[in-house]
């Protein structure tokens, strides 16, 4: 299931106190893995007490990690790249094997302001949770101007967010 939307984030700690909420009323605590940047990762730290309600992440930059760590395919990365709805569905369901969670979170996308060897854009991401039997994928593509880079990988975190306030 693959939902596409735009999106332009509000503020440069993507945390406010309604999402804490979301995450501390999960009765499981997520494990998230975020390909383009540390930055879910790195927010989670900014909140005090945040191992009660996160188990943790891993940035898994180079395809082979992503095999090798969460179990992504090789036939997915070379059919369809590191940067698809495919991928981001298995870096989910892997960071959930990895971290024995009932939840994942995989985020995977071209942040800029370059574009990697691909014909895929620079604002393209993917961003997929997984849960029970189910995994959503969401597809964004971003066009920002300025900022590129911070606001691509800020509008990933906040969709992830999004996605675990509505499970």
């Amino acid at each position: 299931m693959q939902e596409k939307e735009n999106l332009t984030p509000e503020k440069e700690n993507v945390y406010d106190e309604s999402q804490i909420q979301v995450l501390e009323g999960l009765e499981e605590p997520p494990a998230a893995v975020y390909l383009t940047s540390p930055d879910y990762l790195g927010n989670t730290a900014d909140i005090s007490g945040i191992s009660a309600i996160y188990k943790g992440g891993a940035c898994t930059y180079s395809n082979d990690i992503k095999e090798k760590i969460l179990g992504v395919s090789s036939e997915t990365l070379r059919e369809f790249g590191a940067v698809s709805e495919q991928t981001a569905s298995e870096m989910a369901c892997g960071i959930r094997r990895a971290f024995d969670s009932d939840i994942g979170i995989g985020i995977t996308g071209i942040a800029g302001p370059s574009s990697d060897n691909t014909l895929k854009p620079v604002g393209l991401i993917y961003v997929a949770i997984s849960f029970g039997s189910k995994t959503i994928v969401k597809e964004l593509r971003n066009c920002f101007s300025e900022s590129i880079r911070t606001n691509n990988r800020l509008s990933a975190v906040e969709t992830a967010l999004k996605l675990l306030g509505d499970i």
